[in-house]
């Protein structure tokens, strides 16, 4: 299992050309992530939850601690998927994550949990006794595109998302034929993460006239319709 250290986040809701000017800055001062594809990547995510909707109400409602568990792959490439949980705690953030086989996912969309005990991946067992403990089950596809930035003192990641879309109440998150649908009026999204500092460069970089720190949230905005 992969763990990060909790990092800084900002959020910002942003328009196209608020767009365009962060993408303009930072192609000059930092560099474009190895894995983007002419610059960008296609996110799709499948989301946990319970029938109280335990994720959903812990963010909306500003919980200072909370985490959520989600299966996610890139540019549609089943090959590769991970099964990560986010989690805050007095806003920083960390994330753990672990590899599993598109057959284990498909197995785990099944309704097949009981490999998990044994996989030897420490987070799949957690996500297991929470499903038992709290009853999460896999609830939403969460896709969008993402443009990334990587600054490397601070090891900042400057990432701007849009075209967010829901798979509703789908869970057929291996189809790549699987229908999704816009979210109606979905910022852009533009989110800084960076470890103990945040270079004054970049700082001056994504600042914007009338922008604020926002709490937006894919998941919760999918769930809107879904």
């Amino acid at each position: 299992m992969n763990i990060t250290e909790y990092r800084h986040e900002w959020k910002h809701e942003i328009t196209f050309c608020d767009l365009l000017a962060i993408r303009s800055r930072m192609s000059a001062i930092a560099r474009a992530d190895a894995h983007a594809l002419e610059g960008r990547y296609s996110i799709r995510s499948l989301y946990f939850d319970n029938l109280s909707d335990k994720a959903l109400r812990e963010k909306l409602d500003g919980v200072n601690r909370r985490e959520k568990f989600r299966l996610r792959y890139y540019n549609g490439d089943t090959g590769l998927i991970h099964l990560e949980k986010k989690s805050k705690v007095n806003g920083l953030g960390t994330k753990a994550s672990a590899r599993l086989t598109a057959a284990e996912a498909q197995r785990l969309l099944d309704g097949d949990y009981g490999w998990m005990l044994g996989s030897s991946r420490p987070l799949l067992e957690e996500l297991y006794s929470k499903m038992h403990s709290q009853g999460l089950r896999p609830r939403t596809i969460v896709d969008y595109t993402r443009e990334p930035f990587i600054f490397a003192p601070g090891n900042v990641r400057i990432t701007l998302d849009y075209d967010i879309r829901t798979g509703l109440d789908s869970i057929n998150f291996l189809n790549p034929d699987c229908v999704t649908v816009p979210v109606p009026d979905s910022p852009i999204i533009l989110e800084v993460k960076w470890d103990e500092f945040l270079p004054a460069i970049i700082r001056d970089a994504v600042q914007l006239t009338g922008r604020r720190t926002a709490a937006f949230s894919k998941y919760a905005a999918c769930r809107m319709y879904g």
